[in-house]
């Protein structure tokens, strides 16, 4: 017997769709043998049964789809893995940044009739030193700092300190370091067999980046972008030793070598704080090297001969491996990572000064034990400058938009929002720029030179989450980091924005039947919220009657009479130290931003917003 022809609907999406049509089928091909449709028979018991696992299944399904698009994805670790899909790192926090002085004091000794420092009292502080603020934020630097050595790329500064009579008895040593507010924390795993991409995790909060990777044989893993990278820049000191061919003193510090390396892992973010780490899969018996690539080799192994100039090589085709580097294999591997960040770390400056004098020693022995403890006592450290860069890390939003321009640019700069996407995503440990505006000169515009193509106007933030102008040593990272993804004819000159610091003032009428201060702190805190600086962006004006339409909002205002915006100035008071003429630069209800690139804050919420109830 044939079977019957049915009409079978596959439209139908939730509960009641499914119900509906359940019940039209019934009565269109059983309507002989069933026709009690209460909502109490036997038949709608079954029959909305069906429904509700269609509908349950149907959800499902909507979900698992809708979890594909960054766009729609709500699940923390989905949205992680398409912004790494798609090339963006997301970061789960900054870590601030800071320039430190650090000093000493040298006895004066007698040489050639001339007093001069007693290098033999010098200190030499070790890399990865602790200093930490007096808000409690810690700070390492990654790079040694030996006062006894002075260069043109390190130099060491003396001065005299103090005299008896006419002559110098010591000299005050001073050399400089960047640091970077960090914590660093360690944690060992074992591996028996090899398997290929063995994957290890890190648990714990803030997060900013693996500091090294060692093996129980001493051997140094190597962070890459993705396991099919093979090379790595390697810096080399430059000196006669290293290479007596290109050694130009005080000009080029390290010689930039290619490295071929099998040891090597990449690192990416499950949740904001899981950071997961991938092996290779290839065998640990493979040999390092050491190669500079011969352009003599593009094109060995493919299919076609090497003298075919028309066909384009890849640049893999210089190293190519198919392991994707080794597995680890009975070992132990000990991971150094750095946590902290956050805008707790930031810190005013000539507040970083409780340097951990546990990693500093004397470079020659045999010193008189008395003048060394004094010596040792006189070193200490200093910020001329604020700690700035320091944020919390992408929200899900930031991740899922960050990603989005990203994607149009494929890891290259071509337009000026390119630029503004890569800004906002320099990594975490060289700092965070918090608000970022780029465009093209102003004619009026006093360029550096006449090649520059674009300004890129930046903020940071201080320890209290207030704007801030970036350091030198932010921006300096700034245009290193972006060097390497702009375009060969691009300029970028990066410029300080302006913060513009206002106060907001209302009136309001209260119905009777309500607390006046209860409706006005009700107020007050919405206004909060309305001016929290995540929630503006450099040149964005503010719309009076949006503020007027939010206090009206507020349950038990009646009316809201006046609302006005002050301008708050004065370094002496902690504001901006530039004034803005407000009244001047309102027109239709909207005040404007100034022509140069600015941002409008309330930089103390509790104090400068105010408001007041008055009588109908």
């Amino acid at each position: 017997m044939a079977t019957p022809n049915r009409d079978i609907k596959y439209i139908n999406r939730d509960f009641s769709d499914f119900r509906q049509r359940l019940i039209e089928y019934t009565q269109t091909y059983f309507s002989d043998t069933y026709n009690d449709f209460s909502l109490t028979s036997p038949g709608m018991l079954f029959m909305e049964q069906a429904a509700y696992v269609g509908d349950v299944m149907s959800f499902y399904l909507d979900n698992q789809f809708q979890e594909n698009f960054i766009q729609y994805a709500r699940q923390t670790n989905n949205i992680f893995e398409l912004a790494y899909m798609f090339g963006y790192k997301p970061k789960v926090t900054s870590a601030a940044q800071v320039t430190l002085d650090f000093f000493q004091q040298v006895p004066a000794k007698l040489y050639s009739g001339s007093l001069i420092p007693d290098y033999d009292y010098a200190l030499t502080i070790t890399e990865n030193s602790t200093v930490s603020s007096q808000n409690g934020a810690s700070f390492i630097i990654q790079d040694s700092l030996d006062f006894s050595i002075s260069s043109s790329q390190d130099p060491t500064e003396v001065t005299i300190y103090s005299t008896s009579g006419n002559d110098p008895q010591y000299f005050l040593l001073k050399k400089s370091r960047n640091a970077i507010s960090s914590t660093i924390q360690t944690q060992t795993f074992s591996f028996g067999p090899p398997q290929p991409f063995n994957t290890i995790n890190i648990t714990n909060s803030n997060i900013i980046e693996i500091l090294d990777i060692t093996d129980s044989d001493g051997n140094k893993w190597y962070e890459v972008d993705h396991l099919g990278q093979e090379m790595i820049y390697n810096p080399i000191t430059n000196t006669n030793i290293n290479d007596p061919n290109n050694t130009i003193n005080g000009d080029v510090p390290y010689i930039l070598r290619l490295k071929k390396i099998q040891r090597r892992f990449a690192t990416r973010f499950t949740s904001l704080t899981n950071l997961q780490i991938q092996f290779g899969a290839g065998s640990p018996n493979d040999i390092d090297e050491e190669i500079i690539p011969n352009p003599n080799n593009i094109g060995i192994g493919l299919p076609f001969i090497k003298d075919k100039l028309t066909s384009a090589y890849s640049p893999v085709n210089f190293l190519y491996t198919g392991t994707y580097g080794i597995s680890p294999s009975s070992t132990t591997l000990t991971v150094r990572y750095l946590t902290g960040g956050g805008t707790t770390s930031n810190a005013p400056a000539n507040s970083v000064i409780n340097l951990n004098t546990s990693t500093v020693k004397f470079n020659s022995p045999n010193l008189n034990p008395t003048q060394a403890n004094y010596i040792f006592s006189t070193i200490y450290s200093n910020n001329p400058q604020a700690a700035t860069g320091g944020k919390g890390g992408d929200t899900l939003e930031e991740i899922r938009q960050n990603t989005l321009a990203l994607v149009s640019s494929q890891q290259r700069s071509v337009t000026a929002d390119d630029y503004l996407v890569r800004a906002l995503s320099m990594p975490s440990n060289f700092g965070a720029i918090t608000k970022a505006y780029i465009e093209q000169p102003k004619l009026t515009d006093n360029q550096v030179s006449t090649i520059e193509t674009l300004n890129l106007y930046c903020l940071s933030q201080n320890s209290g989450g207030q704007l801030d102008y970036a350091s030198t040593l932010l921006k300096n990272n700034l245009r290193t980091y972006l060097s390497q993804y702009r375009i060969i004819g691009d300029n970028i000159e990066i410029r300080d924005a302006f913060i513009i610091n206002i106060g907001v003032n209302f009136e309001i009428i209260v119905l009777p039947e309500y607390n006046n201060n209860e409706v006005l702190l009700a107020c007050i805190t919405s206004l909060q919220n309305y001016f929290k600086i995540d929630n503006w962006q450099l040149n964005q004006p503010i719309m009076m009657k949006d503020i007027s339409i939010l206090l009206d909002k507020i349950k038990g205002v009646q009316t809201v009479k006046t609302v006005g915006i002050e301008n708050k100035a004065g370094t002496a008071t902690g504001y901006s130290a530039y004034s803005y003429d407000i009244v001047s630069a309102t027109q239709n209800q909207v005040i404007y931003p100034s022509l140069d690139p600015s941002i409008f804050e309330v930089k103390y919420p509790n104090l400068d917003i105010k408001g007041k109830v008055v009588p109908l």
